[in-house]
């Protein structure tokens, strides 16, 4: 497949820099990258690169100035990038279509047009699915549970009962939405469980990623709002409120009761305690332990979590320890070595009297 660079920048709205009639024969990376290929640079750190590169052209942010080689300027080069794979290796999906029939729906459920249920999947009663939604095989989906339209939900995934899904929202395998909020009172040194009879809230076009566990509310609602991205293994407890457009990392646990603003970012292994709150735009670095609230666009890092430039003076402290320890153990040796010649001093002039 082959296109001329010309008809790829009008593709995917971009300003061309450079001979539009170079032919185009496949992408790649950056550094993989051969003459005929097209490839991208999103992060201005990697800008090196492009001197290096075999690539016949690069997509770019509308920043980038200097080049040496054909340039396609975008707003976003990684989606521009996404839209440049797309046509030379089409996406080959095959979805399930249809009601398969070793899928177990209630009477009383009610499916949308162009639904699809894949085999050995359960619904339960009174669940509602919007149109053009599609769930794979081995789903359950609980007890008057309501999912939106044109949503994904892969294998595996349970959905407990009365959650409400909004619209395109994608839940890959493993997921479960809607297990019980982890509450347990403490009688005559006895656990005993709490009910937790609230609900899950997702909002339209969140994606959720593999085996994450979002808890019912222990009375209301567990709420992820519109647009938020969850990567796989997030552990969300019960009675949580994350706002729009937020990105949840692998491996974040957040306590229960916890509210995110809008467009709040949690890195990596990220933890966060119950009961506080993270600002509006603010971002929380990979394995930061956040123990009390963040304000608005407020960059945090470390444990405890502290402002990241404060973090990063009291981590650049720590590295020198061994350092420091070494110093410290010189000074004391030659504190000592002086305190013995003080004294043989003093005993001198005393000897001498």
């Amino acid at each position: 497949m082959k296109f001329k660079l010309g008809e790829i920048a009008k593709i995917i709205n971009g300003e061309l820099k450079g001979d539009p009639n170079i032919v185009i024969t496949g992408i790649s990376g950056i550094k993989e990258a051969k003459e005929g290929d097209i490839t991208f640079l999103a992060n201005p750190k990697y800008l090196s690169l492009m001197k290096s590169t075999k690539a016949s052209a690069i997509i770019t942010s509308q920043d980038v100035e200097y080049f040496l080689k054909p340039i396609i300027k975008t707003e976003s080069p990684s989606l521009a990038f996404a839209k440049v794979v797309n046509l030379f290796s089409p996406p080959d999906v095959h979805h399930p279509s249809g009601i398969h029939p070793t899928a177990i729906i209630s009477h009383s459920a009610r499916l949308g047009k162009n639904v699809a249920i894949g085999a050995y999947t359960i619904i339960e009663g009174e669940v509602e699915i919007g149109d053009d939604s599609i769930i794979y095989g081995n789903c359950y989906v609980g007890y008057k549970t309501k999912i939106g339209k044109s949503c994904l939900i892969y294998p595996g995934v349970s959905i407990r009962e009365k959650i409400e899904i909004g619209d395109r929202v994608i839940i890959h395998s493993g997921t479960v939405i809607g297990s019980d909020g982890f509450g347990f009172a403490t009688v005559k040194g006895v656990r005993e469980k709490i009910p937790q009879v609230g609900t899950v809230v997702i909002g339209d076009d969140v994606e959720i990623g593999a085996n994450v566990t979002i808890d019912r509310a222990r009375f209301d609602k567990t709420i992820i709002g519109k647009g938020t991205k969850i990567d796989n293994l997030v552990q969300i407890a019960h009675n949580v409120v994350i706002g729009e457009n937020c990105i949840i990392v692998a491996q974040v646990g957040i306590s229960g009761s916890t509210t995110l603003g809008k467009g709040v970012i949690l890195a990596g292994q990220a933890g966060v305690v119950g009961h506080i709150h993270i600002g509006d735009g603010a971002i929380v670095a990979a394995q930061a332990g956040v123990t009390k609230s963040v304000p608005p666009n407020t960059k945090v890092s470390g444990y405890p979590a502290k402002p990241h430039n404060v973090a990063k003076r009291v981590n650049a402290c720590i590295q020198k320890l061994p350092q420091l320890y070494k110093r410290i153990k010189e000074l004391e040796e030659k504190i000592e070595e002086l305190e013995k010649e003080l004294k043989k001093g003093g005993k001198a002039k005393n000897d001498s009297k």
